[in-house]
């Protein structure tokens, strides 16, 4: 019996009952537990543990908190909080995390989605329809370079039912997790799936470069340098893909070789568009000028005002 089961009242008897517990109480006391162990979101890592064990929705949740708790669910309801207690992120315990109003599965293999690349796609539509005219339409073609859990591929090919788009990566199993990610989102026939580094795949004389003229590349590289990797938070430090993290010495190292591969592409995109770090953005936009004459560079605000988007266009 785990340490919040013991929640008892004295019974006719005079013996020790267990109290029978109703979803409010459990969510209060699996809340105040994750706080004891250092959870920084304790209250809503409870709700969303809750949620999915339960298989409803907070609506229906708030509705049922005097509702008993179904005893048949404690074992898998202890688990997910002495899994989310040894700091493994809510994301990966539950499978899935939420983007652009889609359901990503997630795992150990990839990033979790976070919301300032929802801003990274929404940006790429929005400006690919001022630089093509009929581009809702138009057959564009996209390449999502390091597609992860393939969040940006997969939201710009639902979005744009014309575009064609390939995601590429590095990891074959973050390979798998995108193809399980597209079919599930229902545009696995449209999009190709690539392992390579980089721009590797698409280089002239590569294997990808004669069957794919890029109009838009994106991507959302490592940007952490190395050596802040042991400060980041335990469930990021942990549990993330250290591959997927580390940016090298100054974070900067994929930009540097992809700016450098851009010229080495059968044809330059008309537009790239790139997540950056924190403090990142004008030394990127930097290393895209080195590399060839752009008509502009802009940079996007993520939530907290960050420039966390580099846009250039051609």
């Amino acid at each position: 019996m785990s340490k919040w089961d013991k929640q008892e009242a004295l019974g006719v008897n005079g013996t020790y009952e267990p109290k029978p517990q109703t979803l409010g109480s459990v969510w209060r006391e699996g809340a105040q537990y994750l706080r004891q162990a250092g959870a920084g979101e304790a209250d809503a890592d409870a709700e969303l543990l809750l949620l999915y064990l339960l298989g409803i929705g907070k609506t229906e949740l708030l509705r049922d908190l005097r509702e008993p708790f179904p005893e048949g669910k404690r074992a898998a309801w202890n688990e997910m909080l002495e899994r989310k207690m040894k700091g493994e992120p809510v994301q990966y315990i539950i499978g899935e995390q939420h983007f652009y109003g889609r359901v990503f599965g997630v795992a150990a293999s990839v990033l979790i989605p976070r919301p300032e690349t929802e801003l990274l796609a929404e940006a790429v539509l929005q400006l690919a329809g001022q630089i093509w005219p009929n581009a809702a339409t138009s057959p564009l073609t996209i390449v999502d370079v390091g597609t992860g859990s393939g969040i940006l591929a997969i939201t710009l090919a639902a979005e744009r039912s014309s575009w064609r788009v390939t995601a590429s990566d590095l990891s074959p199993a973050a390979l798998q997790m995108a193809q399980r990610n597209a079919e599930r989102n229902g545009v696995g026939e449209r999009i190709i799936f690539v392992q390579g580094d980089l721009l590797m795949p698409f280089l002239a004389g590569g294997p990808y470069a004669e069957q794919t003229r890029i109009d838009i590349l994106v991507s959302n590289p490592p940007y952490i340098p190395s050596s802040d990797i042991p400060g980041l938070q335990r469930e990021v430090r942990e549990h993330e893909p250290h591959l997927a993290l580390d940016g090298g010495e100054d974070g900067l190292g994929p930009y540097r070789i992809m700016a450098k591969q851009l010229l080495r592409l059968p044809q330059l995109p008309r537009l790239v568009a790139w997540e950056v770090g924190a403090g990142q953005a004008e030394a990127v936009a930097n290393l895209l000028r080195e590399t060839t004459q752009w008509d502009e560079i802009r940079f996007i605000k993520d939530y907290a005002g960050i420039d966390r988007h580099v846009m250039a266009v051609r």
